[in-house]
């Protein structure tokens, strides 16, 4: 299957807005924004970008270590989640990947991008689009890679570790890889009982990936990583750009990870508005908001008088941005996405879609 030409990701605030500037809901950033100490790193290390950036990373690889409780050699830095998921299907080119939808088009675009013949396991609407890991794991046995995010973009959806553990008992048993997306995780509460980051030593077809570009607010500087055995990550590290990681973004990592008074009242913030949303959201006619933990919503119109394409284009019109989800596989266009913002922020949203509602 062949994603659709218009495929965008959110987070367009480049383009001319018709109010003078926008109102973005379309990408999932953290609404605290940057922390006061990660722009302080990035200012004291703006000299230094007249040298090479270390190519081994080796503070930002001790910080990461030591902040998500992994060995230093099961980590490799990247330019974000999305180079070092399509450096996985580069190196490794398993040949059937199997990847539920809807989720993040990247996991598609990546397996194509090496040739793998990519499989689509349906997620469905009625149980609120989260996986049947009973299912998975009786289809885990014919596929080579399995790709999960967890939680799930766009739906929001998340598996315990005890869920997913079967899975991973049935991939690993077949010699198939377990690729896991982590990126959303710091926002839940219950990231501890989900994460598998702590298992690649046991697992060593399990691949875990975390971004920082999302939780802390730093999508211009590029940022993420991922965990797996140490044998794959030689072999990553052998395939990669020799500095592939800027040496302002690598500044911003080791003060973000610092930061735990921001990751506390981030999660604290983001849990808050998120329930606010819902139960505004849900007072409008034919608007169903599905159940998530992560830092957005699902918003489900098919029972709406306007489609996701109409509702994008009016808030557009106002001066708001939004992800028509029209164009994620599984989805149509009765579905559209927004991040939690601020309260401030959530409640002009909530004004423009009442006007329109009206």
């Amino acid at each position: 299957m062949q994603l659709p030409g218009n495929y965008a990701h959110g987070g367009d605030v480049y383009a001319p807005s018709p109010t003078g500037s926008w109102l973005d809901f379309s990408a999932n950033i953290n609404p605290l924004g940057l922390a006061p100490a990660v722009k302080q790193a990035v200012l004291e290390h703006l000299d230094g970008v007249v040298h090479y950036p270390d190519p081994h990373m080796r503070d930002l690889k001790k910080a990461l270590a030591q902040h998500y409780e992994v060995p230093e050699d099961n980590l490799i830095a990247g330019n974000g989640v999305s180079e070092l998921l399509y450096l996985f299907f580069q190196v490794v080119r398993p040949h059937r990947v199997l990847i539920p939808v809807p989720s993040f088009s990247d996991y598609e675009r990546a397996a194509r991008a090496a040739h793998c013949v990519v499989q689509h396991f349906g997620l469905r609407p009625e149980q609120g689009f989260k996986p049947d890991c009973r299912q998975l794991q009786q289809v885990a046995g014919i596929t080579d890679c399995l790709i999960l995010g967890n939680p799930n973009n766009p739906t929001g959806t998340l598996l315990t570790q005890n869920e997913l553990l079967p899975v991973l008992e049935t991939l690993q048993a077949g010699r198939s890889w377990l690729l896991v997306d982590e990126s959303f995780l710091d926002f839940c509460e219950q990231r501890a009982d989900a994460t598998l980051r702590q298992l690649v030593q046991a697992y060593p077809y399990l691949v875990v990936l975390q971004s920082l570009t999302k939780f802390y607010a730093i999508p211009g500087l590029r940022l993420g990583f991922a965990v797996a055995s140490r044998e794959l990550v030689q072999r990553l590290e052998g395939a990669k750009d020799d500095w592939n990681v800027n040496s302002l973004a690598q500044a911003a990592g080791v003060a973000a990870v610092a930061q735990k008074a921001y990751a506390e009242a981030s999660r604290r913030l983001v849990h808050e508005e998120a329930v606010w949303l819902t139960e505004r959201l849900s007072g409008l006619r034919g608007m169903q908001v599905l159940p998530g933990v992560a830092n957005f919503l699902l918003l489900d119109l098919r029972a709406a008088a306007l489609t996701s394409t109409e509702l994008t284009a009016r808030l557009r019109a106002r001066g708001v941005l939004v992800r028509d989800c029209a164009n994620y596989p599984g989805l149509d266009n009765h579905y559209v996405r927004i991040a939690v913002r601020t309260h401030a922020e959530n409640e002009q949203l909530i004004k423009h879609l009442e006007a329109i509602w009206a």
